[in-house]
């Protein structure tokens, strides 16, 4: 375990990179878990988005709730926030029950992002519960069906991510390497063209 926790931490720097690219590309704004399958019985970085769909308010505080199930190992810090934590037990056998978020103030269009560390236990789908509150003291449940307004945040935990998650690296390396390959066709040509005019 201690090992996967070094190799999680050693990879935050990516995934947050990455995870900044996603929140900044997201088609939709609900409530989101990121990664969406992952797999079970294994350390990994998380990362929690909750957008500010509201005007003229901004979001002050966040609350999660995580499916039995799924241990929170720690937190990354999340500046201008304070956290709170809502546990059964103590030591190496606490469970993290609820975790509270306040204190910040993200403005309309923007996401609140939170990363931790965490293990689902089980091949399954979990579901948690979001509850944001906005500086006017409007909430938002981010509990509901796939299909409503405001879904509750899900992801799936396979005890192999074999084929689906390999491909979809294998994609995203096809298409950096595809966009390098038209760069460098393109430096070729502009270099030859003005090699030709001189």
């Amino acid at each position: 375990m201690h090992s996967n926790r070094v190799r999680a931490r050693a990879l935050a720097g990516t995934a947050v990179a990455a995870v900044g690219l996603t929140v900044a590309s997201s088609a939709w704004a609900h409530a989101e878990i990121s990664p969406p399958v992952t797999k079970s019985k294994t350390l990994q970085l998380f990362t929690l988005a909750v957008p500010t769909e509201k005007e003229g308010a901004t979001t002050t505080k966040i609350e999660m709730t995580p499916p039995s199930g799924f241990g929170i190992d720690s937190f990354a810090p999340a500046a201008g926030w304070k956290r709170q934590l809502q546990q059964a037990g103590s030591g190496d056998s606490a469970v993290i029950q609820k975790v509270t978020w306040s204190g910040g103030s993200v403005p309309t269009g923007e996401d609140s992002v939170f990363q931790f560390l965490a293990s689902p236990d089980s091949s399954k789908t979990y579901t948690f519960k979001v509850r944001q509150s906005y500086s006017d003291g409007s909430v938002v449940d981010w509990t509901g069906p796939e299909s409503s307004d405001t879904p509750a945040p899900r992801i799936e935990a396979k005890s192999s991510l074999g084929g689906g998650g390999s491909s979809t690296l294998a994609i995203v390396a096809l298409v950096v390497a595809a966009i390098a390959a038209v760069l460098a066709v393109v430096a070729l040509v502009m270099r030859g063209g003005s090699r030709a005019v001189a």
